[in-house]
């Protein structure tokens, strides 16, 4: 089963920058789609950003494109999402997830993100 980790959240003003990391354990994450969801306070858990398992494919949200970037290194079993010119409706619990079939099913516990005016 593989384990998600997030870290990297934060305080950061309206402008900044954040990277987020996604640490996998017991078992490698290189035949796994990967990507990043978040949920603020009220609404409903969104994706932002998905990387198919080489990489080579990605989607983002509308509201992240051109900010954003969602890159892995398989050789770390790590998922990175660079976020810049956060905005203050970036605030939310970031999650990392993983699938190999349909669904994702590997989820981390969150790390949380607040981009204050």
């Amino acid at each position: 089963q593989v384990q998600l980790v997030e870290s990297g959240g934060g305080l950061v003003q309206a402008g900044g920058s954040l990277r987020l990391s996604c640490v996998a354990s017991g078992r490698t994450i290189r035949m796994y789609t990967m990507a990043w969801f978040r949920q603020a306070p009220g609404k409903e858990r969104e994706s932002v950003a998905t990387i198919s398992w080489s990489g080579g494919r990605t989607n983002y949200a509308d509201s992240v494109k051109g900010r954003f970037t969602i890159s892995r290194d398989n050789a770390k079993n790590t998922v990175y999402l660079q976020m810049n010119s956060l905005k203050p409706e970036d605030t939310a619990v970031y999650y990392c997830a993983a699938r190999q079939g349909g669904e994702f099913d590997r989820w981390g516990q969150g790390t949380q993100v607040t981009v204050s005016l």
